[in-house]
């Protein structure tokens, strides 16, 4: 035991005796004796009188306080005492419960049997010899009194624990016959409860006549378990690795034995080890109760004895098509084993440890069923949940309609949920034919097979109660149930347990599991080990004890013998759709659409069966939204979109194109039926601030203000203006998000994220979607003049005017650039000196200055902006402001790229390119 010590109470202090107050009795002696001098009266003396009286009174007063002060100090002491008492006794208790917990005896071991692990015993195997005093891990602290050192005695000594010692060292019983003979059986007992018949073999010339003989582990030795000998005096000694040696009182202990008891009766004995001598009760058992015990457990170690050692599923005659399902699945002590999941069923459930062949077991029962039944009869659905490749064999059979395993988790959710809507199916179907089972229809049975239905349930928890559900109403409609999980004890609950009174127990590490499948806890004595694999009992209703088999095993030439044996059946039409395809050919999917109707792909709905086309509405519906990261299939969507409706207005990838045909659509001059927009958040985010929030609002504007168009927006994050913006359209496709965090800020469920998820995978309207997919080519749009360039569209500026003032920083550079540029124009800086432009006869005049030399020329400023035409460098929108007085915002134009707004009287800004301005160029 780890706890902190007892703190042992302090011993109660004696109370002190109060001083004797003289001084406060001197006052009223001198009062007194000073009254009498003044006054001469000999009343006065009186008062000195009560100096000794308050000596004495306080003497008695002080008395009365310690005697009660020590009165509380004892109780407070005795109560301390008491509850360190009760500590001990609690902490001693719990300690000797742990340990007879840990070694039980062979009465512990029948009151609750033990847990039996996969190891051998061997020579450091603890066996209880009897019960005695042990150290105890209790400590106490405090005190060195007499009473004190006795408390820390009792703390460290324990009364009534398993006295043990290690068993390869031997054990010497010597006494009269018959209480060594007692002692002897509960040793033996006590070993074989511990181990099963794999792990502990007894041996010795006289088993019989201890009445040990008829346990399962004293019937035959075993290869690889411990050898128990057991001998009395004048035996020769058994080979054993640990021996029993039953000796007369004053015997000679034999050589190698390190554990000597010597039992006077069963409740005085003395255990004499290398350690040293301790007194002891030994345990007995009676002949009658040994036997009893023997017999208990002997009927399955004559049944498995006689099982063999193998089996293979081809040397098993199957039965014939009946009315159910009959298989031979293994062989037991005298034929073959065969169990029929309708008649014995309609579910059934096998549980057994890893290692022990439940795997294997499931797979004959498969193919066996298969061998006899044709795939229009019976129909499978398997379901590995321990690693995916249990049941991959059994791909081949036509029986097998579909696998599912824990590396698809969406796919195991989705077939699980086909189950609920195969149900309703089947439902209807015997609800149109008339009839209640479906016996009297010709559908198939269907069997679900589950392999860890444990670990099916802690993935995804929700789906419990939909195997409940089948459990209560598939034998009606011929849906059955066969589950395998390591143990069935909180796994298997009560109301899908009911369901199932198969059972099928291979090996088990508790009796209660073992008792929970079988009713009893012969699956937790099974053997362990290699060569106990595959041994297994089953318990059909109409069993009265389990029966024990060895299961047969399956070879890859059955799995082909029954997949010819079937090829020329129709195999009937699968219990739901098969999952939806990684790639979605548009032109598989254009003709089941309806007029005036975009296709965006296939919905997939198992719970209902179904897998609809998704469409979209022109001009009816408002839109979609469609999210997702790089390469998640966003574009692609827009392109099968583009196919399918050419006249479709598509946003240029270009900022300043996709600038104007927004503004273009919030000023109503265009009206196209259905707007695509790829990637509108790097659009928007890539624009200087004040251009972001504007082109936003005239987004916002356009879709909230615009009937009879469909706008398709892509984006690959959903935040701050464009969230707002996506959040305008009714409908809204998640696809693969760069993580998690992206994932639910789009607006997807905790659960729904997938870093794998394949392109085109789209969750709409709570249905998984696989998109429609057209060849890769170029997004070209429908209207001319949205389509992208390298130079982006636009046309070079020429010279429209007489006069044309061009504000640019660095002038003198510039002034060169442009005439070499126009060399048909007269290029004139501005400069202290000009007062007046001079005018030449057919040519053009282009000024150039910085914005203070503009000012310094008001008049000719004026004179420009009233008779020609003025240019404002895109990278001086604060001079178009100030200068031109321009408040609206202007046309974008990016930045050092040779852009320009041109202002001609009094009509808005416009963008322009200066080729000469370009850098580079």
């Amino acid at each position: 035991m780890d706890s902190l010590p007892i703190a042992i109470p302090v011993a109660p202090a004696a109370a002190r005796r109060p001083p004797i107050p003289f001084v406060a009795a001197l006052v009223p002696v001198v009062g007194g004796v000073v009254l009498w001098l003044v006054t001469g009266s000999l009343f006065s003396l009186c008062f000195a009188a009560l100096g000794p009286l308050m000596v004495v009174a306080s003497l008695i007063d002080g008395a009365r306080s310690r005697r009660k002060a020590q009165r509380e100090a004892e109780a407070h002491a005795a109560e301390a005492w008491s509850q360190a008492e009760s500590q001990l006794s609690r902490l001693h208790d719990e300690e000797r419960r742990i340990r007879w917990h840990r070694h039980p005896d062979a009465a512990a071991c029948l009151a609750q049997p033990p847990l039996r692990g996969p190891d051998l015993p061997d020579s450091r195997t603890e066996i209880v010899v009897g019960t005695g005093r042990g150290v105890s891990a209790v400590r106490a602290s405090g005190g060195e009194g007499e009473r004190e050192r006795e408390f820390r005695e009792r703390c460290s000594a324990l009364e009534g624990v398993p006295l043990t010692v290690p068993i390869g060292g031997g054990v010497a019983l010597r006494g009269a016959h018959p209480v060594v003979a007692s002692a002897a059986r509960a040793l033996i007992v006590q070993m074989c409860l511990r181990f099963s018949a794999s792990q502990l073999t007894v041996v010795g010339g006289r088993l019989e006549h201890w009445g040990v003989a008829g346990l399962p582990q004293a019937r035959a030795a075993r290869r690889g378990a411990f050898r128990l000998g057991v001998s009395q005096a004048g035996e020769s000694r058994p080979v054993a690795d640990a021996v029993i040696a039953l000796l007369a009182r004053d015997e000679e202990v034999p050589e190698g034995i390190t554990t000597v008891i010597d039992i006077i009766e069963p409740r005085r004995a003395t255990l004499r080890t290398p350690q040293g001598i301790v007194e002891m009760e030994a345990e007995c058992m009676s002949h009658a109760q040994t036997v009893a015990v023997a017999l208990a457990r002997a009927g399955d170690a004559e049944a498995l004895e006689s099982l063999p050692s193998g089996v293979a599923l081809s040397d098993l005659t199957q039965p014939g098509s009946g009315s159910g399902l009959a298989a031979a699945i293994g062989r037991g002590e005298r034929d073959e084993i065969v169990l029929d999941i309708v008649d014995d069923g309609p579910h059934a459930v096998v549980t057994g440890t890893t290692g022990t062949g439940k795997s294997e077991l499931l797979v004959s029962w498969v193919t066996a069923i298969s061998s006899s039944h044709s795939p229009d009869r019976v129909l499978f659905v398997l379901a590995d949940f321990k690693g995916g490749t249990a049941f991959e064999p059994l791909r081949m059979l036509p029986h097998v309609v579909a696998v599912i395993t824990d590396l698809d988790d969406e796919g195991a959710r989705r077939g699980v949920s086909s189950l609920t809507a195969e149900l309703r199916r089947r439902e209807s179907v015997l609800a149109a034919a008339g009839v209640r089972d479906v016996s009297e229809s010709e559908m198939p049975r269907l069997i679900i097979v589950v392999d860890e239905f444990a670990a099916l349930l802690q993935e995804h928890s929700d789906l419990g109660a939909v195997f409940t559900d089948i459990a209560a109403r598939g034998r009606a409609l011929g849906m059955h149930l066969i589950l395998g999980t390591q143990r069935a004890s909180g796994v298997i609950r009560d109301a899908l347990a009911a369901n199932c009174p198969l059972r099928i127990s291979l090996r088990v590490g508790e009796a209660s599991d073992s008792r929970v499948v079988i009713g009893t806890d012969a699956a937790a004595d099974l053997p362990g080990g290699v060569e106990a694999r595959g041994l297994a009992l089953a318990r059909r209703p109409q069993d009265s004890e389990p029966v024990a088999m060895r299961v047969a095993l399956t070879s890859a030439a059955d799995l082909r013998a029954i997949a010819v044996q079937w090829e020329h059946v129709d195999v009937p039409q699968s219990p739901w759709l098969p999952a939806l395809p990684r790639v979605l050919p548009l032109t598989a999917l254009r003709n089941d659409a309806n007029h005036g109707e975009v296709v965006l792909g296939r919905a997939d709905e198992p719970e209902r069966q179904r897998q609809p086309l998704v469409t979209l509405s022109i001009g009816e519906e408002r839109g979609i939204a469609l999210l997702g990261a790089s390469g998640s299939g966003r574009t692609s969507a827009l392109r099968s979109l583009m196919k399918q409706h050419p006249d479709a207005l598509l946003l240029p990838a270009d900022s300043e194109l996709a600038w104007d045909a927004v503004t273009e659509l919030a000023d109503g001059r265009t009206r196209p039926a259905l707007v695509l927009c790829d990637d509108i958040d790097a659009q928007i985010n890539d624009l200087p601030v004040e251009y972001a929030q504007h082109l936003a609002h005239l987004w916002e504007q356009i879709i909230r203000g615009a009937g009879g168009t469909t706008f398709v927006l892509t984006a690959t994050r959903s935040a701050g203006a464009v969230g707002r913006l996506l959040d305008a359209l009714p409908r809204r496709g998640l696809l693969r998000m760069q993580s998690r965090v992206d994932h639910l800020a789009a607006g997807g469920d905790s659960g729904g994220f997938e870093r794998d998820r394949p392109p085109g995978r789209m969750r709409i309207d709570d249905r998984e979607v696989q998109l429609a997919w057209v060849p890769e080519d170029r997004l070209r749009s429908a209207h001319p003049h949205r389509a992208m360039s390298p130079g982006g569209g636009q046309q070079a500026w020429s010279p429209r005017a007489a006069m044309t003032a061009l504000i640019t920083p660095g002038v003198s550079t510039v002034a060169v650039a442009v005439a070499d540029a126009y060399p048909g124009c007269d290029v004139i800086p501005l400069s202290a000196d000009l007062l007046q432009v001079p005018e030449q006869s057919g040519r053009s005049v282009i000024l150039l200055g910085e914005p203070d030399a503009w000012q310094r020329h008001w008049t000719l400023w004026q004179r420009v902006r009233r008779e020609g035409e003025v240019l404002v460098r895109a990278e001086h929108i604060s001079e178009l402001r100030q200068l031109a007085g321009v408040r609206q915002l202007p046309p974008y134009a990016r930045s050092h790229a040779g852009r320009a707004w041109s202002l001609i009287g009094d009509s808005g800004p416009r963008r322009v390119v200066i080729p000469a301005l370009i850098p580079g160029h």
